[in-house]
């Protein structure tokens, strides 16, 4: 499985950006189920679980700090899934990665399987 993450950009704060995470390989097979995560870093702190969602997409779960603000969600047939941010704030600067995992139990962990390379989302004040 390969990951693609993209649409990372300088926006101003209140604004909005969504991001894109593009699947090659099994991860959006019906045969191998993997739920789909979002994750961010920022400078000198550690990466974070930021939302994930099912394979189905009936399930979701976001960081407190971006209920509300953010939507997770996935297209199966385009093998991608997104990440709306809307209400940005100049503490969601991050570098955001997509991850794979077929666990759902560990989403909000980092023991995902298969990671992107991260796009670089930058909220000036």
């Amino acid at each position: 499985v390969q990951l693609q993450a993209s649409g990372g950009g300088l926006v101003q704060a209140g604004g909005s950006l969504r991001l894109s995470c593009a699947a090659s390989g099994r991860a959006f097979s019906s045969a191998d189920t993997y739920a789909m995560g979002w994750f961010r870093q920022a400078p000198g702190k550690e990466r974070e679980f930021v939302a994930a969602i099912s394979w189905s997409g009936a399930s979701t779960n976001y960081v407190d700090s971006v209920k509300g603000r953010f939507t997770i969600s996935r297209d199966n047939a385009k093998k991608t899934v997104y990440l709306h941010m809307n209400s940005l704030k100049p503490e969601d600067t991050a570098v955001y990665y997509c991850a794979a995992v077929k666990t759902w139990r560990v989403i909000t962990t980092t023991a995902y399987e298969y990671w992107g390379q991260g796009t670089l989302v930058t909220v000036s004040s």
